[in-house]
């Protein structure tokens, strides 16, 4: 799965997620992702919260109707060619954006079912889980919510890696196309593994185990470099191992800031999607 990059000269993408002011994760981790990966970022703010490395301490949610017209104004003049979702707190906005995504027909939209923050801190209602299962998963390409989400969202225990395939297979009934599952909650054999299933088969994608508490975002990051891929024009398979490495480095070359789980570098490594290398 990829669109075509040709549409713009510069890919654009839109985030529609919360803001963190810590800067590790939500729309300021995505917005950093997209500018590292050389596309151009927009954004619909669902949230704003105060939050650092070691909690969140309050949460405002936006107005359903300033939510809309931040995702209108920017649909209608901007075009987006892939959407990422993240923090969408109440059934109302997680209803809201599926709505906005049945209206412009998006086809490829990438829905990180942020429910947890690293800190712990809940990001999303309980009632809202239901309507993530019936509205808005069935609208996506792409899903990647990590263990605990895989969790939420099936009622599997996740504890070995069959789990993990389990739970996938539990996702795409749903009616997504492709379930990613985050593995980075458990190490495996000394390795982090991803695992991507597409309805019939399964992908592993595994790196090194990095034992780091510069944790912050990196979800919220890996499911913005996977839309970023995709926005470049790369196929699905390729974007999955490629956000992988992107993450890892970006652990590795954390800037070590704060005294809970400290964000990681995004500007470790940026790319020119009009060459084909780094920069």
């Amino acid at each position: 799965m990829a669109v075509d990059p040709q549409e713009t000269k510069v890919p654009v993408v839109l985030t529609i997620a919360g803001s963190d002011s810590g800067s590790g994760a939500g729309i300021q981790a995505d917005l950093k992702t997209f500018a590292a990966h050389g596309v151009h970022g927009t954004s619909a703010i669902t949230a704003v919260t105060a939050q650092n490395t070691l909690g969140v301490t309050a949460v405002q949610e936006v107005d359903l109707d300033v939510i809309a017209a931040q995702i209108d104004a920017v649909v209608e003049d901007m075009h987006p060619v892939a959407v990422k979702t993240g923090m969408l707190s109440s059934p109302e906005i997680v209803r809201l954006v599926a709505a906005k995504a049945n209206e412009y027909g998006w086809q490829t939209l990438v829905v990180d079912p942020v429910m947890v923050a690293s800190s712990g801190a809940r990001l999303l209602r309980d009632e809202a889980v239901e309507t993530y299962r019936t509205e808005l998963l069935p609208l996506a390409a792409v899903t990647t919510p990590n263990l605990l989400e895989a969790t939420e969202l099936t009622g599997i225990e996740i504890a070995s890696s069959g789990d993990v395939r389990e739970a996938a297979k539990a996702i795409s009934v749903l009616g997504v196309k492709y379930v990613v599952v985050k593995g980075g909650h458990m190490e495996v054999a000394g390795e982090s593994r991803d695992l991507l299933y597409d309805g019939s088969d399964f992908v592993e994608f595994g790196l090194p185990w990095i034992d780091t508490t510069s944790t912050h975002g990196t979800g919220c990051t890996f499911a913005a470099a996977v839309t970023a891929q995709l926005a470049l024009g790369r196929p699905l398979e390729e974007a999955v191992p490629l956000a992988q490495q992107y993450v890892a480095g970006g652990i590795r070359s954390a800037p070590d800031l704060g005294r809970g789980h400290g964000p990681m570098d995004h500007f470790w490594k940026t790319l020119d999607p009009r060459s084909s290398g780094a920069r």
